[in-house]
Formats: structure tokens, sequence, C-alpha cells
């Protein structure tokens, strides 16, 4: 019997929740997320940012980048009509009024000689007249002859641009014509303008926008001239107009022919002074409407089909609001005009490098972002604000004149968001999974939930850490279980003895208990750990609760006696001992095999109260607790003084109290 008191003493000062090399190194790995996770989301989110900008190089995301493009513009704030430019329109009515088109040449020279008579800066006839249309022909050569200020088009039309158009050939002759070309993105939408282009025959030709605004701008002493920094550039006063590349802010592989910039639209049709031609005919407009301006002459009646989408033009409506060719070339012109005259800011954008760091950083804060999250729903919040800032500074940077990747950045920092919480997921299951190994069958679902939500200060350095902490031990031991294994078959008794340590142990997790180890037919229960009581109030609540747990043992064990007696079985009583005090909590072991138990002279003194004089009261269940017990249950709990004692294996004397229990 001493022999095997011994065996259990020992056991009691070994580790107790058994963990086998699996596990062990599960927690290892685990606990290894102060510094692995970060890494881990790095690694992560530069792997998402370069797939972002491979899926922009291969031009994949061009389309929804315009159309982010066309968005900003759109929530901009209008700009006002410049005073600048006026558009003579011709309408639908227009074309009922004069009864045919193409115009004949009379209409069109009396046209223009009503626009003339007004001495504007220029005029631009933005109407292809490169054969004659009687009657009224010799007339509109005379105003042509007779108006150095009158421009003329025609289409260059070469490469992808469409065919060509002839200029008037009185026009031609006299130097007097631009190209009316426009160029068209994928979707076949304008947002940029051409300055200059260059004919089949390898001639340099300005555009009309490009003619106007320099003869508007010649007015003002300003000339066009070469970039300091780049001799291929144009500089128009202190301005240098950057060309575009055919990689240039979201455009992969584009065509970049000619001289083109960004369009800056002033806003949707109707941004400029307007007035029909019949109202010019018939002198329905002010004597100095066009006095010193910029004039357009151009047809915007819907039957012509001279009409294309721009940036205002809605792409989420079946049919979208165009804005006339003629008005497409009086926005390049302002744009030119305001941006020399008035500091309006190019659209430019950042170098491939600058705009691949930029895409990166994004995906990295993204990545980090959610790493400091602890929940799905407030990382899926954090990635909704920081998309909203992106998406609010990439507005911003429009409206100061730069263009920067919006598109490629939110799919970086989305991307690398979902990458990090899907494994930050998996590594929590992981978490959870060694957390239960460890601790799941010993507590209760709600012990183990505050394990789970304090697991990062729980596991540390590959091990759960050693802590000093207050709790209350229970030990209980079986009376006569010697007698009993003698008389059955070990499969019975093994049967036997599980109903018993069944019914004990859902006691112990009923009371919020942690069950520290089974030692043949003794428990041993813990209350405090691995959650630590820190406060009187809980350290109170822990011996409550152990002594609760001990008087239900001995309930249960009664009705266990019964169903035993009733099938035959041999009936035993049970002995308890309980106590209070500092313990040592934490793994034991090394790398293959970790255990995690208490230890600490509270567990020797509840494993002496269990063996003590095992006369006091031979009842079906003795409760004996310490004195520290003592004083945190004495007014709950009927107890009784045995006396001040010498517990074995102990120099100085102990209280022991009995906690009553009636047998029913």
């Amino acid at each position: 019997m001493w022999k095997r008191l011994r065996h259990r003493v020992g056991a009691w000062r070994r580790p107790g929740i058994k963990l086998q090399l699996a596990a062990a190194r599960q927690i290892h790995h685990a606990s290894d997320l102060g510094w692995r996770l970060p890494v881990a989301a790095l690694c992560l989110s530069l792997a998402v940012g370069g797939v972002a900008i491979a899926l922009r190089l291969a031009g994949w995301l061009q389309l929804w980048e315009l159309v982010t493009l066309d968005r900003f513009f759109r929530s901009r704030m209008l700009e006002p009509q410049d005073p600048r430019i006026a558009i003579v329109a011709i309408d639908e009515t227009d074309i009922r009024n004069i009864g045919q088109w193409p115009a004949p040449d009379e209409k069109i020279a009396e046209l223009l000689e009503k626009i003339k008579q007004q001495q504007p800066v220029a005029i631009g006839l933005d109407l292809y007249r490169d054969f004659p249309i009687e009657p009224g022909h010799q007339r509109l050569v005379e105003i042509f002859q007779t108006t150095p200020h009158l421009i003329g088009i025609f289409k260059v039309g070469n490469g992808d641009r469409g065919l060509e158009v002839n200029p008037p050939p009185v026009l031609s002759q006299l130097a007097q014509v631009a190209a009316s070309d426009l160029v068209l993105d994928p979707d076949s939408t304008v947002r940029r303008g051409l300055l200059y282009l260059e004919t089949a025959e390898g001639e340099v030709v300005d555009t009309l926008a490009m003619r106007l605004a320099s003869m508007y701008l010649e007015t003002q002493n300003i000339y066009s001239q070469p970039a300091p920094e780049n001799p291929h550039y144009l500089q128009l006063g202190d301005t240098v107009f950057f060309p575009l590349k055919s990689n240039y802010g979201s455009y992969v592989r584009t065509y970049a022919g000619g001289y083109q910039i960004m369009m800056n639209f002033r806003g949707p049709p109707g941004s400029f002074e307007m007035v029909s031609m019949t109202d010019v005919l018939q002198g329905k407009i002010s004597p100095h409407l066009f006095r010193d301006r910029l004039v357009l002459v151009g047809a915007i009646a819907d039957s012509l089909q001279d009409l294309f989408n721009t940036s205002y033009s809605s792409n989420l409506i079946a049919f979208p609001e165009q804005t006339s060719g003629v008005e497409v070339h009086a926005h390049l012109t302002s744009q030119i005009l305001s941006t020399v005259l008035d500091d309006l800011p190019l659209i430019r954008s950042w170098s491939d490098p600058v705009e691949y760091l930029w895409v990166f950083a994004w995906s990295v804060f993204g990545g980090m972002l959610v790493c400091k999250q602890r929940s799905c729903l407030r990382a899926a919040i954090a990635l909704s604000l920081a998309t909203s800032t992106l998406m609010a500074g990439g507005y911003y940077a429009l409206l100061i004149g730069w263009w920067i990747p919006t598109i490629p950045a939110v799919l970086s920092l989305m991307g690398s968001g979902v990458a990090v919480t899907g494994y930050t997921a998996m590594v929590e299951r992981q978490e959870r999974q060694v957390m239960m190994n460890l601790f799941g069958r010993h507590v209760t679902p709600k012990i183990a939930e505050a394990i789970w939500q304090q697991r990062h200060q729980i596991l540390k350095q590959g091990k759960i850490p050693a802590q000093q902490m207050t709790a209350t031990v229970v030990f209980t031991d079986l009376k006569g279980f010697s007698r009993v294994a003698e008389k059955m078959l070990p499969e019975q008794l093994m049967d036997w003895l599980n109903d018993y340590m069944a019914a004990m142990s859902q006691v112990v997790l009923e009371r919020d208990g942690a069950i520290d180890k089974f030692i043949g037919d003794a428990i041993m229960a813990v209350f405090g750990i691995p959650i630590p009581s820190v406060t009187e109030a809980e350290i109170r609540r822990d011996a409550v609760a152990a002594v609760n747990c001990a008087l239900e043992m001995a309930t249960r064990l009664q009705a266990l006696d019964r169903q035993w007696r009733t099938r035959g079985e041999p009936t035993v009583g049970m002995r308890i001992g309980i106590a209070t005090g500092p313990v040592v909590a934490g793994s034991l072991g090394c790398g293959w095999r970790s255990d995690y138990t208490i230890i600490g002279d509270t567990v020797n003194v509840a494993a002496r109260l269990e063996a003590f004089n095992r006369s006091v009261n031979d009842g079906l269940c003795r409760i004996l607790i310490s004195e520290e017990t003592y004083k945190y249950i004495k007014d709950d709990f009927s107890t009784k003084l045995i006396g001040n004692v010498l517990l074995r294996g102990r120099k100085q004397t102990t209280k022991v109290y009995q906690v009553l229990w009636e047998e029913n």
C-alpha cells in the first residue's frame, strides 16, 4: 500500500495533460505567430502585388482603369464656360431650314461672312469642304481667300484612324488647314487629344485645336518652341506638354502616334457658349458675340453622326450622352489655352517603377492591415476604409493633375487582405486545434473559449510559459479499490472504472474546473487555471466551486452505487482533499514531448488531505479541506474542525476542516 501511495505522490509531481510529439510540434508552430504571421503576410502581399502588376501589364485592367478615370472626371465640379471660345452649331433645325445636307456653299459663305464681321481671333470650320456644292461656290472661295484667320479641316486618316478626307483646295494652298483626327480608345471613347500628327508623306501638321490655340496665344505674344529638357517636346510659354507613350498611365501598348496628351474635358455637352447657324444668319445674336474669340463652326445634329463618347458619357446606361466633334475640338483648344494662361495642370502619370512601387505598397499595407485584426468583420471594415481612402486619394490626385493607378492598387489591397485573412483563418484553425488538443477534453467550453481568446498570451516560445497563480486543487480517491480490483476481471474493471471516471469528470466540467490527470482510480482537478484568478473574489469563487464539486461528486457516487448494486457490481466510497494556495502552472518537457501541469506545495497539501487518517468519518464520502480553503468557504458550507495536524511530509502543523455531507 505504501508503495502504491509513493507511486501516486510521484505522479502528482509529474505533468498532467499529455501532448504527443505531433501536438507538441503544432504548439511550437502555432506559438511562433508573433513573428511568423507578419512574415507570411508580407510574402503573400508581395505575391498578390506581383499578380496585380502582371494583370495590368497584360492589359486586363485597362478598361477598368479607364472607366474609373471617367468616374473621377464626372465627380468633379464642372468648369465654367471658357469665355475665349464660342461655337456656331448646326443642328437638326438648321438642316431643315437649309433644306439639304451638305449645306450649299452659299449658306456656308454667308455664315462665315457674318462671323467675320465681328472680328474674331480665328474661325475654325469643322466641316469638310473638299469639293464644290453649288450654288455659291465662287463666293465661298472668295471668303476663303480674304479671311487669313479662317482654318479649314482635313482628315489624315492613316493607320488605324480611318479614311482620308481632303482639305478645301483654296485653304490648302493658303496653308490654312489643320487635321480633324481624333483618337479613340478600345471602348470607342475619346480620352486623348492630338496636337500634331504626321501624314502618309511624312509631313507634320497641326490639329484644329492646336492651330486655333496657337493663333490665340500669338495675340498674347506666346509662341511654340522646343522644350529645353527635350527638343522633341512642345513648350508654350512656361508650360511643357509631355507627349503620351504607348504605356502611359493605364494604357498598355496603345496607339501613341502623333503628339498626344490626355484630354481634360471641362464638362459634358453644352460646356461652351453655343448659338445656332440660323440665329447667326438671321442676326439674332449680339453684334459683339464673337469679337476677340475663337469661333468653331460644326455640326451637332444627331442625323450627321459626328458624335463621340467622352469621359462624361456614363458607361452604365444603354444610350450615353455623346459629345459632338466640334465640341471635342473646342475642349482640346480650351485645355491648351487654360494650361498655358490659367495654370490648369496637365494630366500626367508616374514612371513605371514608381507605379509598381505604389501597387506593392498598397498590397503590403492591405496584408499588414488585416494581419493586425482578430476578426473577419474588423478586417472587412478595415479593408473597406482603406479602399475608400485609396479611391479618394486617386480622385484628389486627378484634381491636381496626376493619373495614378487606383484599380491595380485596389486589387492588390483587397487581394492581399483576402489572402492574408484566409491564411490567418487557416493558422487560427490550427491554433484552435492545438489548444483544443491541449485543453478541450479537460475544461468546459466556456473556459476553452476564454483560453482561445487569450491564446497569444498562453502560447509563447513553443510552450505554455510557467505562471504563478492562486488555484484550488481537488484530489479524489476511491476507498476499497484494491478489493474491487481483486474480484473483477480486467475488462469488467475497466468498464466499471470508466463509469465512475465519466461521472466524476462531468461534475468537474460542470463546475468550470479543469481535469489535470487521472491516476489509476484517483482524479486530480484544479479550479483557477489556465486563466488565472487574480482578485479575492475570483479566488473565493474557485474555492466555492471546488467544494460544490466535491459535494456533487458525493451525490453522483451515491447514485452510481445504487446502479452498481442493482447490477450486482461492487460499491465503493470516496475520499476528497481540497487545498487553496499558490501554484505554478505551465508546460514541462522537451521539444518532442510537452505536458501542461501545476506544481507547488498546494498540490501536495491536497494530496495529503485526501490520504489523511482514513478512519476519520468512514462514510460514503469524506471531504477534507485546508485552512486556506476554509477561509473562503466557511460562510457557505457546514464544516467542522478536525484539528491542528501534521500532514505527512510536512514540518509544520496545519488546521484541517471537514465539509459535512449527509447521505440520502
